[in-house]
């Protein structure tokens, strides 16, 4: 028996029961009608809702979708007979080695808020048009009339993608990084003057004096910054309640008003030299000028919705090869020493090696200099490396500090989110094979764990291709060091706490590779595409020399 008798009047309430079916019949026309009523409105009010629901779910991700594939779209090939595709070229001169990219992006839509929707250029087979050599551009510094030569099979590669009706209107740039930061200014002047007087007789790109130069480590964090914020889609000035979004005060802007935009990502980047971070930073936070990049990615320079304000700051010496580098000259000047005052034999023979905590279990390996040999033998112990490599740090007790007692603005660790790229990335994914999201515990056991294996079986893991397929014997070597390196930069150098939950660490960022020579091309063609519409922004970005005197 079914009783109803809430929400009723005492006069209305009635039971229904299986064998007592056929009362109803008799209830009150009256009760009847509410009964009808009150159900239809449940009912409607039900069906309401899941229609509302299914419709905005579905919108919103219709949005998404969107949104995903306008990312990802770029893994087809490059349409090379549509004469709208503008082309550019970047070559990264870099401490190791040289890399060519070569970018496309379609005609402008007009609108002054969008960017450029710029994508690496992808050959008939999908593949990125990349191509990479070695040895590094400085390696030409006794030797400066050979660098065309070295460079050329570079801009031949790239001359073969692009159609040849294009080559004239694509830019060209040639851009050295820490590699050639560190020799005398005589010797990077002599290398890119045989580049600049030998590539225009070869080639027809677009290339002019200021197409090639040594930028600097600053140049280099913004444009790293660039690249993985606009791959990220942080760029794009649309409402959307499923990202994070800042209040931004405009710095220079007349209005008072904040602009509210999404949440830029900062960058961790460590090359074989040098080390940059870069991350955005409120108007009211001051930093000194040399420590800041102020910016307007948009074509209009009266336009706001593009303007950044940037803490960037380059640490050279602390790239993983210059850091191996200074940490061998120190056991072998300590060695020498020790040896000399207390009359021991360290290390001048393979029997009698220096133990270096930061190599592989049982692996053996030499320092030369001066003619001199220093003979090492690994005890991978990482927890000692990490504590003797800390002095490198070149920390200061005063606060706000980073690497070399460099000022660092504070960041938001419960409100921000970070990206790590080039020896970040390789660091955990090479031979750990744990890259993307970092955490510090499985980080530390797992780089703890290959220290202390024994090289022979490193060696046999190698041959078995356990490895990525780019890792080397130089990678399997230095891993041990490479890794104590990275985490002390990370945590003790900027100050990351150990529980940091937003850290990934990356090669590619929604199938494309993210490197610094996007936001070099991004950032060096901003006002190009409104070339038909606006000239005075052309002429103004002509005008333009350098980062952070444009805009």
């Amino acid at each position: 028996r079914i009783g109803i008798s809430c929400l009723f009047p005492a006069s209305w309430h009635f039971s229904i029961s299986p064998v007592g079916c056929p009362r109803i019949l008799n209830t009150n026309l009256r009760q009847i009608i509410v009964i009808s009523v009150l159900a239809a409105a449940v009912s409607l009010l039900y069906f309401s809702v899941v229609i509302i629901r299914n419709k905005y779910g579905r919108l919103t991700r219709d949005k998404k979708f969107q949104r995903y594939l306008a990312r990802v779209t770029d893994i087809e090939a490059t349409d090379t007979n549509n004469p709208s595709v503008n082309y550019g070229i970047v070559v990264d001169c870099g401490s190791s080695g040289s890399r060519v990219f070569v970018y496309c992006w379609p005609r402008h839509n007009g609108n002054p808020r969008d960017l450029l929707d710029i994508r690496q250029m992808r050959d008939k087979n999908r593949k990125p048009v990349v191509m990479k050599i070695k040895p590094g551009i400085s390696e030409f510094a006794t030797s400066p009339e050979k660098v065309s030569d070295y460079i050329s099979p570079l801009l031949n590669f790239a001359a073969e993608h692009v159609p040849r009706a294009k080559h004239k209107e694509t830019p060209l740039y040639i851009l050295c990084t820490a590699g050639m930061r560190i020799l005398p200014e005589s010797q990077q002047k002599a290398i890119l003057e045989d580049l600049l007087t030998d590539i225009p007789v070869h080639f027809d790109f677009l290339f002019s004096d200021s197409h090639a130069e040594v930028i600097s480590g600053k140049q280099e964090g913004v444009y790293a910054w660039i690249g993985i914020n606009f791959v990220l889609g942080r760029f794009e000035h649309i409402e959307d309640d499923d990202e994070a979004v800042v209040e931004v005060n405009i710095p220079g802007s007349e209005s008072s008003e904040a602009i509210v935009r999404k949440r830029t990502a900062g960058i961790l980047d460590m090359g074989g030299v040098s080390t940059q971070i870069a991350y955005e930073v409120p108007k009211t936070e001051e930093v000194a000028k040399n420590l800041l990049a102020e910016f307007n990615l948009g074509c209009d320079v009266h336009q706001t919705e593009h303007v950044y304000r940037v803490y960037v700051a380059t640490f050279l010496g602390f790239g993983g090869n210059a850091a191996r580098q200074r940490y061998e000259d120190r056991i072998f000047a300590n060695t020498i020493q020790k040896n000399r005052l207390l009359g021991k034999q360290t290390g001048l023979t393979p029997d009698m090696p220096y133990l270096d905590p930061c190599l592989p279990l049982d692996i053996k390996d030499e320092i030369q200099q001066n003619g001199q040999t220093i003979y090492l033998r690994g005890t991978g112990d990482f927890d000692l490396c990490r504590e003797t490599i800390q002095p490198f740090m070149n920390k200061t007790n005063e606060t706000q500090t980073s690497l070399n007692g460099v000022y660092q603005p504070p960041i938001h660790f419960q409100n921000s989110e970070f990206y790590g790229f080039s020896e970040f990335y390789y660091c955990t994914e090479d031979v750990l094979r744990m890259g993307g999201d970092y955490n510090a515990a499985k980080f530390t056991k797992a780089a703890k764990d290959y220290c202390a294996t024994k090289w022979s079986i490193l060696r046999e893991r190698f041959d078995r291709g356990l490895y990525a397929s780019h890792a080397d014997l130089h990678r399997l070597k230095y891993q041990c060091f490479k890794s104590a390196w990275m985490f002390e930069v990370f945590h003790r150098g900027f100050s990351f706490p150990v529980n940091y939950k937003s850290f990934k660490t990356a090669l590619q960022v929604y199938d494309k590779e993210v490197q610094w020579t996007l936001g070099a091309i991004l950032y060096r063609t901003r006002f190009l595409p409104l070339r038909n519409l606006q000239l005075q922004c052309l002429m103004a970005a002509v005008a333009c020399a350098c980062l952070g005197h444009c805009c």
